[in-house]
């Protein structure tokens, strides 16, 4: 038996594709994101399998599901009668065998390619050929990630944006062995799941977190050289640049190891002393201070009001 392993040629303007179902989604890792992601297919129709080796992390992302979706209620976004239906739309599993039957998998783990690596290591011996493989990363290049698997022609960037729920765009990105039939279905499930797509290049933190998580690291900058106070910086940019929150209250909302983590990507890729990490920044991620998921970063989320911790 031979394999063709030349490239395939990109299609003609004009000629139909041969898109790929997706009827059923598997999602790895029930963090923030993956419960997000879990939430918006479950709501848009779609079985999905919630995947984590841990099975407290299983059930915390249930819980946060349904406290999300009551909001949504609240709001009237959704009734009871979808919720119900969504929530027994999500089957959860420790185990990747339950991502067999899966036309997609989404992997939102964390923002270490090392620990993606392995992750498609263990989870891709289970999947059926055809199924398709999408990473949330908001930084790591694609291309790279895609090459570590067993099919980089099935290989696609899906870095959705957080509170996945309620925030409308999809960055969407190609790896170079990315196939136009992925690149289609993938641009077809962010459709059915309402979202609004952003096609991006694959260069190092694509289009949104290579222009914010700077502007967040330049936010710490200020606060290192005592520019100003942690409450003065984010009131200026609140008010004088009409930002909904101000850059260091939103670092600890997404996460200080996850800005740092871009900002090393960006730093290592484009080899610019412009997106060297500050200091400060290394320090509160050395501490151990990740902003509010672990109740103190800038501001201190065990006070009500949050107080700054500087």
């Amino acid at each position: 038996m031979t394999i063709d392993v030349k490239p395939t040629p990109a299609a003609a303007p004009g000629a139909l594709l041969d898109t790929p179902e997706i009827a059923r989604i598997g999602v790895v890792g029930a963090g923030q994101m993956g419960n997000g992601i879990a939430h918006v297919c479950a709501l848009a129709g779609l079985p999905v399998v919630l995947v984590d080796v841990k099975a407290e992390a299983l059930e915390r992302a249930l819980g946060t599901i349904g406290r999300n979706m009551d909001r949504q209620i609240n709001r009237k976004a959704i009734s009871g009668a979808d919720k119900q239906a969504a929530l027994a739309r999500i089957a959860t599993a420790a185990d990747y065998a339950a991502c067999a039957e899966c036309d997609m998998v989404v992997e939102a783990a964390t923002e270490k390619e090392e620990v993606k690596r392995a992750i498609y290591k263990a989870l891709t011996p289970h999947l059926k050929p055809s199924c398709m493989l999408a990473s949330n990363t908001s930084s790591i290049s694609i291309t790279r990630l895609g090459a570590s698997t067993d099919r980089p022609e099935k290989f696609i960037g899906m870095h959705f944006m957080n509170p996945v729920p309620v925030m409308k765009l999809v960055e969407v990105i190609r790896g170079i062995a990315t196939d136009e039939p992925t690149f289609q279905a993938t641009q077809a499930l962010a459709q059915k799941l309402n979202k609004t797509t952003a096609v991006s290049e694959d260069f190092p933190a694509f289009i949104v977190n290579r222009i914010l998580v700077p502007m967040i690291n330049e936010a710490v900058y200020a606060l290192y050289e005592g520019v100003g106070s942690i409450g003065a910086i984010d009131m200026a940019m609140r008010l004088g640049a009409n930002h909904p929150m101000g850059p260091l209250e939103l670092a600890d909302f997404i996460g200080l190891d996850t800005c740092l983590s871009i900002m090393q990507v960006l730093y290592e890729g484009l080899s610019d002393s412009k997106y060297r990490p500050c200091p400060l920044l290394v320090k509160y991620v050395e501490a151990g201070w990740l902003g509010r998921k672990t109740g103190r970063g800038f501001y201190d989320y065990t006070q009500s009001p949050p107080r700054p911790t500087r």
